[in-house]
């Protein structure tokens, strides 16, 4: 593994979703922000995440009914210490000098790249703010930065029938995606194993100036719905640009034998299952 300066890498949370499929939960709250194993929320799992991973120059992106989660950060997770700059803060549109709520993912990193300049960030790290899992990030960063490659995208193995709630790639022996589809009606299956698809989880690294460059084309895109997953990655992979990163190399906590723990809790069912999971 390469030696990196975590100090190097600015981590945006994307936490500003409705979470519409988890309604009643979500009527007075942001997804990430639902009650989880009791006194936590959802988006614990992440921050620890990040925390144990070193990475702890961290941007929470709220837009829907982010009062709630905003207070959890407050209360919940002040304990960095901001003269070593070191910081967990929440950042909502910037209404001022846009006028216009985040449009898409990649919208909410791009209205936020005064961050990135102001601080010389190397290194993104984009996350989702609504799954549950143990990972190292720092072992994904290493690898993105060893691959020469502008844009790391994690990725998990999961049943076929499972696959059209997420991002379906395709990739070759040395792990760059030679195809990437959003939510196919019907998944590709992984070579040799005809009833699983590897899906993208949602979790990406990227060059700071490559992004940028790139989210600046796609806010001239009139078409683009400034999404990652829609309209980056996508674009990304057409380029030849985009690699993967399986996520078994940097899980964290699995038992031998066991398949990695992920789970996207976006439905009632889901959520109810991971809880039980614990």
């Amino acid at each position: 593994m390469v030696n990196l300066d975590l100090r190097n890498t600015l981590v945006f949370i994307l936490a500003g979703g409705e979470g519409s499929r988890l309604k009643p939960l979500t009527a007075h709250r942001a997804k990430p922000a639902v009650p989880f194993g009791g006194c936590y929320r959802i988006i614990d799992f992440t921050l620890s995440n990040c925390i144990h991973s070193g990475l702890r120059r961290i941007h929470l992106l709220t837009q829907y009914q982010a009062r709630s989660l905003e207070e959890h950060i407050r209360f919940g997770w002040n304990f960095l210490p901001r003269r070593l700059e070191q910081w967990i803060t929440c950042s909502p549109p910037h209404h001022v000098s846009v006028g216009k709520w985040y449009r898409g993912t990649a919208d909410a990193v791009y209205q936020n790249q005064d961050i990135v300049s102001g601080y010389r960030a190397r290194y993104i790290v984009v996350l989702a703010g609504d799954h549950i899992y143990k990972m190292n990030y720092g072992v994904m960063l290493a690898e993105h930065v060893n691959s020469g490659l502008p844009c790391t995208v994690g990725c998990i193995e999961v049943p076929r029938e499972e696959a059209t709630e997420f991002g379906v790639m395709k990739v070759d022996s040395g792990n760059r995606i030679l195809e990437f589809v959003e939510k196919p009606a019907d998944p590709p299956s992984m070579p040799g194993k005809p009833g699983r698809s590897l899906a993208s989880m949602g979790i990406y690294v990227f060059d700071a100036k490559f992004l940028f460059d790139e989210l600046e084309r796609d806010l001239a895109d009139p078409t683009s719905n400034h999404d990652f997953g829609k309209d980056i990655i996508p674009k990304l992979v057409r380029d030849g640009v985009a690699g993967a990163h399986p996520y078994e190399l940097s899980v964290v906590g699995r038992k031998e034998g066991q398949e990695p723990y992920w789970r996207d809790v976006g439905t009632i069912d889901a959520y109810w299952d991971a809880n039980i999971d614990l």
